[in-house]
């Protein structure tokens, strides 16, 4: 599967998850290299397509516990119909694993700091000639505070239209990010 496909499935009952997306890319580079750059959130705005940066605000930087406060920005015309945030805003994310150099996943955090059902992740596995395939994952199996006050005063059929359209909109900005990622990781 190459950056510009993804796989993506949208709940079509109440036990699967909501979001199941995964987008993948070469980079040659060795995993080692590749996660030295991928667990380095603060520098995601070199490659996210909204994360505009951000800090470690508790633990060890990277490592399993730790919370990055990530800064982020959405443009207006984003599924324009829905009451999505716009603008400017920070979240926080708790890292849930890390496993150099095969995987590195952070879990999206409440207001008051829980951790939700909602996980980023990246994971490499070794490649021919040295390189890694990298694998960006977004799994949400309940909605978040935030999905929760989106679809809040819609009904089912509106919900399906956002939740198709969300799909795609996060798909796709996984896949640029991913084209980013692998010119910032193979330019070091």
């Amino acid at each position: 599967m190459s950056a510009s496909e993804g796989m993506s499935r949208t709940a079509t009952r109440e036990s699967a998850p909501l979001f199941e997306i995964g987008v993948e890319i070469p980079v040659a580079r060795p995993p080692e290299n590749v996660f030295a750059v991928v667990s380095d959130l603060p520098r995601s705005r070199q490659w996210s397509e909204e994360c505009t940066g951000g800090e470690w605000i508790h633990g060890e930087p990277g490592t399993v516990g730790s919370v990055f406060r990530g800064h982020n920005h959405r443009r207006a015309d984003v599924v324009e119909w829905a009451p999505v945030v716009r603008g400017t805003w920070t979240t926080t994310a708790q890292v849930v694993a890390a496993e150099p150099p095969r995987r590195f996943s952070w879990a999206m955090r409440t207001q008051d700091g829980r951790v939700q059902d909602s996980v980023w992740s990246f994971l490499l596995s070794p490649a021919d000639g040295g390189g890694t395939t990298l694998t960006h994952h977004f799994r949400m199996g309940a909605p978040t505070e935030g999905i929760q006050a989106i679809t809040a005063g819609m009904d089912d059929d509106e919900k399906k239209r956002f939740f198709t359209e969300w799909g795609a909109k996060v798909r796709t900005d996984m896949a640029a990010t991913l084209g980013r990622l692998k010119k910032v990781i193979e330019s070091e």
